[in-house]
């Protein structure tokens, strides 16, 4: 995650990077109150292992992806993953845990950068620490700035 320039002061740049891949490629501006109760809740979630194991043991987390896309269900909502707002709704992202954190996604448009991702599936694997802590730091930039402290 990169914090970029406060645009004014509830409006800070944010890029988010999973799988060496940026996933804010349609908006990377986010509204910084709600950004960042998003960020608390979500490493409160995979600090408490609130995530479910893998749908599909034994299944590459790619075809994990496709098969919790094709369903229709409320079962595929409880893997629903990097709900933060503007900035990640051009994904579909699932994450579960297994000893570590699993993401996966697929961009559903078309980048307007031009680039091609979309519906190839990308994974990334992190430590559940790893993960919580960076998003801790991330929250604790964004207040500091907010404050108009370095």
């Amino acid at each position: 995650m990169e914090i970029g320039e406060a645009l004014s002061p509830a409006l800070r740049v944010v890029d988010l990077w999973a799988a060496d891949t940026l996933l804010t490629t349609d908006d990377n501006v986010a509204f910084v109150p709600a950004f960042r109760r998003l960020l608390r809740d979500t490493a409160e979630q995979v600090r408490r292992r609130a995530i479910p194991p893998c749908p599909f043991p034994g299944r590459p987390a790619e075809e994990v992806f496709r098969l919790l896309a094709a369903d229709q269900t409320e079962f595929r909502e409880r893997y629903w993953f990097l709900r933060w707002g503007e900035t990640v709704d051009n994904l579909s992202s699932y994450a579960y845990l297994d000893d570590a954190l699993v993401l996966v996604f697929a961009f559903w448009r078309s980048d307007p950068a031009g680039r091609e991702d979309r519906g190839r599936v990308f994974s990334a694997t992190i430590c559940p620490d790893e993960f919580t802590a960076t998003l801790d730091a991330a929250v604790d930039l964004l207040e500091a700035k907010t404050a108009g402290r370095r």
